[in-house]
């Protein structure tokens, strides 16, 4: 075994770190990664292209965090709250702008986390760049009508200057595209969060990347001896593309009691679609999110998802979930052990997801065990792993071939 260099440094880390995030409005599933990254890399500073510290966890100000020049635009326009969506879209233009302009020159390393724009960054030929992409840009890719429509930008409408909007937005759109596909080749390494976005950034980017998969934080998830079973559960933000609009017609043609807990631009459209057996309720502290976790008959998951914390955490709770067999939810859940895979996302695939799991018996430490790998420990583990292969080649100028990494 090679000995350490005198001065104490190990040549397989870089030293000087800084991370890239998207923005920081309000916590979700990428900013779990984050989370664990700041825990991985805990003297990098931190770059975001918005903050905003009064609707954060107390614990975000504690970090070195470094925003663009959309910070200031962002506070006039009123982007720093908790109903963001609907005034973001005023900044997407300049948002390449704003991560190009940051400098990293002064670092050997930085790791970016990205379902946009972070993976954008421009680094010297120096600095390492390894980019976690938890997706593709979905609104640039996928469901792209869905959400002109939700815009109220929608093709078809009678209003005169509907038309010069819509194409006005679609063009953009496409410059995003352009410029989207320009930044995925930036990295020198892609890691997609599953298998499923490996398979995507190659069919959007074409190009390939390691998969390791995010951490879920999973303490305090935990079974109850008696859980009520009264009410099934979502879980997640607002927002169209997870489809809550097929479990609230599910759950009423079913005569059963939903639970719906979130926030974002779809929430007054779901209120009006649904009956007294749905209840919404807003973001929700940690242990009450647990304990409805864990007393919930199924939770509901009918939308693609790029991977998909909420249901590890459900299933840490040793309580079933039906999702759509796409996406991240191929990975997470085991057909007929820890969920039930419903083949479309249709109310009618979902009123038999639920009579299935009806007829089923769930072992619930079962179910936990399963959620159980994905915890913390091991995303750590592979994230160095990855990084101690990836420092040494850089330096000396080889590709860093995701074929050549091997997961711990």
């Amino acid at each position: 075994m090679a000995s350490a260099p005198l001065d104490g440094r190990d040549p397989l880390w870089p030293e000087r770190m800084a991370l890239v995030h998207e923005y920081l409005i309000q916590a979700g599933g990428s900013e779990k990664v984050v989370q664990a990254l700041t825990a991985f890399a805990p003297q990098a500073p931190l770059y975001v292209s918005l903050f905003s510290p009064h609707t954060m966890p107390s614990a975000w100000q504690e970090l070195e965090i470094h925003t663009s020049f959309l910070q200031g635009w962002a506070k006039r326009l009123g982007v720093l709250r908790r109903d963001y969506h609907a005034r973001l879209k005023y900044l997407l233009p300049w948002m390449p702008l704003a991560y190009e302009s940051f400098d990293f020159s002064g670092y050997d390393c930085v790791i970016s986390s990205s379902h946009a724009f972070a993976k954008g960054i421009l680094t010297g030929e120096q600095t390492l760049h390894l980019s976690y992409i938890h997706s593709p840009t979905r609104y640039l890719w996928e469901n792209r009508e869905l959400y002109l429509e939700r815009g109220g930008l929608g093709g078809g409408g009678h209003h005169r200057w509907i038309r010069p909007a819509y194409v006005l937005s679609q063009w953009l759109l496409h410059r995003l595209r352009q410029w989207d596909v320009l930044a995925a080749q930036r990295p020198d390494l892609l890691i997609a969060n599953s298998q499923h976005i490996r398979r995507r950034i190659y069919k959007t980017y074409r190009r390939d990347a390691v998969v390791i998969h995010p951490p879920v934080p999973l303490e305090g998830f935990q079974p109850v001896a008696d859980p009520s079973a009264d009410y099934d559960l979502v879980v997640g933000r607002l927002v169209p593309y997870k489809r809550v609009d097929l479990a609230i017609a599910a759950c009423e043609r079913l005569g059963r009691r939903l639970l719906i807990v979130g926030e974002g631009p779809e929430l007054s459209r779901l209120k009006a679609l649904a009956g007294p057996l749905v209840e919404f309720l807003p973001h929700q502290p940690q242990a009450r999110l647990q304990e409805l976790f864990a007393h919930c008959r199924t939770l509901l998951f009918p939308w693609v998802e790029d991977f998909g914390l909420v249901p590890v955490e459900a299933q840490a709770c040793g309580r079933p979930v039906i999702a759509l067999n796409r996406g991240g939810t191929q990975e997470t859940v085991i057909h007929g052990e820890t969920g039930i895979h419903i083949p479309e996302a249709s109310v009618d695939a979902l009123v038999e997801g639920l009579r299935q799991a009806d007829r089923q018996e769930w072992d619930p430490q079962r179910i936990r065990a399963h959620a159980l790998q994905f915890a913390p420990a091991r995303f750590q583990a592979q994230m160095g792993s990855l990084l101690r292969w990836a420092w040494p080649r850089f330096q000396v100028g080889e590709p860093l071939d995701p074929k050549n990494w091997q997961a711990q």
